[in-house]
């Protein structure tokens, strides 16, 4: 930590000018005042209310809960009417009439009875935040969508916001405002995730069973973020339920999941168990067997399994204990025997390629008094990909035996160790700090080459490849947020950051600010700033389709990615129930790397340093929203209208293209709606312009000559990148989900329908020829109509 501290006082005369803006905040005085403060939980399962709002009915001032659901408001002494609501549970009105400060745990209830669903969401309105570019979902709305093959899905719900988008059809896959995948800083319990995909990319790695909260921020990025350029999607898991044992599971068509809850000691420590784990092996077992016989195996699984530990040793102290470990596997073997002239030939190889995630997180709470809470953690991330292939040959006569092998083996992967801490100081209801310290240890493997071969003559054992590198990364952040007058509020703050790897040191300044205006009681504008820097790298070979993404560090000659991002945007609530906001948003970045004409990933003796060049981006677009979170009817109404650029100096002959990923219009609609307690419906709509993508329009023969002989080869004339845009994509899905309750038990039954008017959307297109020996362009499609049943239950 000692980095962290001679970071911090090396970089004081930059930070002068920002700290003495944010130190001369004025605090509001009051003649007399109370602090009333506490947490709010679940009254069924204790486990805390992230976002919970506060709001005093009479001043109309109001807070929310934090990611450990305390909250701290202080308001002069009158008789006070706080309201505490959370959406999905049923509104209390506390009257606090002492003059002093007051510790408050309140516990909501669940809305159980569907005509409790209606009541109004008391939360501090779109209009009133100063954060903008940020939306939370609702995990009941996330479980009750359809998605492909019934597996709920997070980061599939993320990309039906606006000015996020999907890779391609089917991927899980995150690009938010015009940025690439590894822009995104994903967060689970605080710890980074380097690879969130199952399935080639189809599937999270997230199991909604054990998810609490998830929140997406595209822009006006908080202080106390950093290390991406795009986005921020933090997710919580569940703590455990403190009451009584709990479960939950599913099985579907390729999956089934199990979730246990409860507490080892009642109210005062829980646990939750979570597992999920594909049979698609087991599906095709026989298939394989059938064509393969004797001769073949192979399959292909991936798991999941999530564990919590939460401990309260006091009001005011609590530790929590949380690990992710989940593993993609795909394996093929074959073996084949053949006898010649009293010889025996036997010969087996074997593939496999493997990737996965280890995370853990060791936090502990404290509250130091009814206005400064903190938060420690310890963090360790691993992530990993291996992709292996060996032959073996053995030939036996007369009883003597002799072995010819190869064997060839890649893999990559980071291995983060990291420690923070963070302070939440909360003044006055006006009036919100936080500040805090990190460093992180990283071990970087960008990509090695094994190769083993042995038989009669010599035998081979080498690796080359890219070398382990090992850097150190440390930051520290104040972000205050606070009213400068009642129209107006504002949050600034600075996040500074440095990293160390090699010989190399680089230092960042980040300033933040965020504006709100109150034009009305329901409506305000804003305005935000972000400068964000990002020391580490991804390479994608995204052609290959599969997860051979390397995470590289900067290097004396790859720098650190730079961005710039503002945007302007208008908010109101209708009613209480509907929100609508627009935004406008522009951004820049700088020293994008991207592969090589030609360059490949796997089977070279280059550092991948060799392999890429540097380039620079621009973003910019509107996005609109609508969205209703109470009543029998939820759901939300997304458009964005964007552009997305890129230039390399030695690519597309150093001229600006659009990027993969750039969409004009983006569209997407999701709703559910309970009939009653029995039958909910959802349904999603979206909508997506064409991704970019680089076609030979026109194709060339070139003759050589060569020993007598002359031979044509054809040679496609690509006259830009990305100059073809492929077919728009659309698609409509459909689920209803039938409850039955009984006094210890609820199953669901859920169908739906992926794509239910059968769409034949573009995944890769390519030129071929017809009968009449004319070039045509064909596309291949994955998913037509695609139904799905899943059975769920809870005890």
């Amino acid at each position: 930590m000692n980095n962290i501290f001679y970071f911090v006082i090396s970089k004081s005369e930059q930070m002068k000018s920002i700290l003495f803006i944010i130190g001369i905040v004025p605090f509001f005085l009051f003649s007399q005042q109370v602090t009333i403060s506490g947490y709010i939980e679940d009254e069924q399962t204790g486990e805390k209310l992230i976002g919970a709002s506060i709001f005093e009915l009479k001043s109309k001032k109001g807070t929310t809960s934090n990611t450990y659901g305390f909250y701290s408001i202080t308001l002069p002494s009158d008789s006070l009417m706080l309201q505490f609501s959370y959406v999905g549970y049923t509104s209390i009105v506390q009257k606090i009439e002492s003059g002093k400060n007051v510790k408050l745990n309140i516990r909501l209830k669940p809305s159980i009875e569907l005509k409790e669903f209606e009541v109004t969401d008391n939360a501090v309105k779109i209009e009133q935040n100063t954060q903008m570019s940020t939306i939370e979902l609702q995990m009941d709305m996330v479980k009750s969508l359809p998605v492909l093959l019934g597996e709920k899905d997070i980061l599939k719900t993320i990309q039906l916001l606006p000015g996020v988008q999907s890779g391609s059809e089917g991927s899980s896959g995150i690009y938010v405002r015009g940025g690439g995948p590894d822009q995104n800083l994903i967060l689970l319990d605080g710890v980074p995730v380097y690879n969130a995909s199952h399935l080639f990319g189809f599937f999270s790695i997230f199991n909604t069973d054990a998810i609490n909260s998830v929140e997406l921020i595209k822009g006006g990025f908080p202080s106390r973020y950093g290390g991406r350029l795009s986005s921020v999607i933090d997710i919580r898991m569940k703590e455990g339920n403190m009451k009584e044992i709990k479960g939950e599971g599913s099985v579907g068509l390729i999956s089934s999941k199990f979730t246990l809850e409860g507490p080892i000691k009642k109210d005062k420590t829980s646990f939750i168990v979570s597992g999920r784990r594909t049979y698609i092996d087991l599906l095709a077992k026989p298939l394989i067997n059938k064509y393969a016989g004797d001769n073949g195996s192979g399959g292909y699984f991936f798991y999941d399994f999530n564990t919590k530990l939460n401990h309260k040793f006091s009001d005011k102290s609590r530790l929590y204990i949380s690990n992710y470990l989940g593993d993609d596997k795909f394996y093929a073997k074959t073996k084949y025997e053949h006898s010649d002239n009293n010889v025996k030939y036997e010969s087996k190889s074997s593939s496999d390629l493997k990737w996965g995630n280890i995370i853990s997180a060791l936090r502990w709470n404290y509250q130091f008094n009814d206005k400064l809470f903190s938060n420690t953690t310890l963090t360790y991330s691993r992530y990993r990909f291996n992709v292996g292939f060996s032959e073996e040959t053995t030939r036996t006569e007369n009883n003597t035996k002799t072995k010819d092998g190869f064997s060839y083996d890649y893999f990559s992967g980071i291995y983060d160790w990291g420690g923070k801490i963070d302070f939440y100081y909360i003044p006055h209801v006006d009036h919100y700090m936080r500040f805090g310290a990190g460093e992180t240890y990283h071990t970087f493997t960008p990509g090695v080459n094994q190769i083993k071969m042995n038989d009669t003559q010599f035998n081979l054992d080498t690796t080359f490849g890219s070398q382990k590198k090992f850097a150190h990364e440390f930051f520290a952040y104040l972000e205050d947020d606070f009213v400068v007058t009642p129209l107006l509020k504002v949050n600034v703050g600075v996040h500074t950051s440095g990293f160390m790897v090699s010989q190399k040191t680089y230092t960042s300044l980040q300033p933040r600010v965020s504006l709100r205006y109150l034009l009305s009681e329901h409506s305000s504008v804003k305005a935000s700033y972000s400068k964000m820097t990002q020391f580490i790298h991804l390479l994608s070979n995204s052609s290959i389709g599969l997860p051979t993404d390397l995470w590289l560090p900067v290097t004396d000659t790859i720098k650190p990615l730079y961005s710039n991002q503002f945007a302007m945007g208008y908010a109101h609530t209708f009613k209480s129930k509907y929100s609508f906001s627009v935004e406008a948003y522009y951004k820049n970045m700088q020293n994008i790397i991207e592969y090589k004409e030609g360059a490949s990933f796997l089977g070279t003796d280059k550092d991948w340093q060799q392999k890429v060049e540097m380039g620079k981006g621009w973003a910019y677009g509107i996005e609109t929203f609508i969205e209703k979170k109470t009543g029998k009817t939820t759901g939300w109404v997304g458009y964005t209208l964007s552009w997305s650029n890129r230039q390399f100096e030695n690519l597309n002959f150093g001229k600006i293209f659009p990027y993969r990923y750039d969409r004009r219009h983006d569209v997407g609609i999701a709703v559910t709606h309970w009939f009653n307690e029995k039958v909910d419906v959802g349904i999603v709509w979206v909508y997506g312009t064409g991704n970019a993508v680089t076609l030979g329009m026109e194709k060339y023969q070139y003759a050589q000559t060569e020993y007598g002989y002359t031979s044509f080869q054809e040679i496609e004339h690509i006259t830009e990148r990305n100059n073809y845009r492929i077919p728009a994509y659309h698609r409509l899905d459909m689920g209803v989900n039938m409850h039955k309750k009984k006094k210890l038990w609820e199953r669901t039954w859920s169908i739906g329908v992926y794509n239910i008017y059968n769409r034949k959307n573009p995944f890769y297109i390519y030129f071929s020829y017809n009968n009449h020996n004319e070039r045509v362009l064909k596309q291949i499609s994955l998913f037509p109509l695609i139904p799905s049943f899943t059975y769920s239950f809870k005890f």
